[in-house]
């Protein structure tokens, strides 16, 4: 039988201390109040253009956009998907945005593997390199490299009926790469600074190259920040417009960008149109972003509990 002593009647009989709650100050309340405003100053125009694009441009016309609508329909989606095209606008971007955000990742990936997992005398220098091409505004150069763009000959099955780096799909391809490489270069050599060098020597010991060293230790490692860097890269090269109007003169080789601008050319007086076609165009970012969320947003606190 178990004697009972004071001191196992104390932890028997001792009280639970309440839960205590987190006391409301001024700052956490405003706080709470800034994001609420914040999402909805961010959500109300995608809420308003799906108003626009659900009601006929007739009933816009008669009552204004700012109205209470009379009917919704979906005919402006149908209509914006067959006069403009857009299906083959779509294709254009996916031809251009998936090699320009796999090719810049592996090869922003193997340069922040060499100048942050090795020792040599030149890897902050590079680094440097890498990332002083970001401060370059792209309209600085947008002479320069259009007339190279006309003297670079390329095989016809890259190019195109063009045979010219100009008007092609590689065109877009290596200006997105080009550009976005520096950033990328950047934050992953951050993110493997944080990875323990003991991983390394170990697989030193064990006898992996470096070649394994980089492939199937280093970059599985980095999962989050390649898939942030992936929801980004895609979210900006498939926006991107500047590019796509200047290195690409034939219009059905444009991206999706360039299709809305033709829409609003053409059909400048409805409205309701152009904004069901620019929320067509958004849902390949948004697929994207919901297939990498838990990824992405563990890639935001990218190295947030190192010291």
């Amino acid at each position: 039988m178990a004697v009972l002593t004071p001191e196992s009647l104390g932890e028997v009989t001792r009280p639970t201390a309440p839960t205590r709650r987190r006391a409301l100050t001024p700052g956490s309340v405003a706080a709470q109040v800034f994001m609420i405003a914040a999402v909805i100053l961010w959500i109300t125009p995608i809420v308003f253009a799906l108003y626009v694009a659900l009601r006929p441009i007739k009933e816009t016309d008669r009552l204004g956009y700012v109205s209470l609508p009379h009917s919704l329909t979906f005919k402006n989606f149908t209509n914006a998907w067959t006069q403009s095209d857009m299906g083959r606008f779509f294709l254009n971007s996916v031809w251009i945005t998936v090699p320009a955000v796999i090719i810049t990742l592996v090869m922003a990936s193997a340069v922040a593997f060499v100048v942050s997992r090795l020792s040599f005398r030149f890897n902050i220098a590079l680094l440097i390199l890498f990332t002083a091409g970001n401060l370059l505004p792209q309209q600085v150069i947008i002479t320069p490299l259009y007339r190279l763009y006309l003297q670079i000959h390329l095989p016809h099955f890259i190019s195109g009926s063009s045979g010219l780096l100009y008007d092609s799909y590689a065109g877009l391809i290596v200006i997105n790469v080009s550009f976005q490489l520096g950033f990328c270069v950047f934050v992953l050599s951050n993110y493997m600074k944080t990875i323990p060098v003991d991983i390394d020597e170990a697989a030193v010991v064990d006898g992996a190259t470096l070649w394994m060293r980089y492939w199937r230790i280093t970059l599985p490692m980095c999962r989050p920040a390649m898939a942030a860097l992936a929801t980004l890269l895609t979210t900006w090269i498939y926006n991107d417009f500047f590019w796509a109007i200047t290195l690409i003169s034939t219009g059905n080789k444009r991206p999706i960008t360039s299709a809305l601008a033709n829409l609003q050319g053409q059909f400048v007086s409805n409205q309701n149109m152009i904004a069901a076609a620019a929320l067509m165009a958004a849902i390949p970012t948004l697929v994207v972003y919901v297939l990498l969320q838990k990824q992405f947003i563990a890639g935001l606190a990218l190295g947030s509990s190192k010291g």
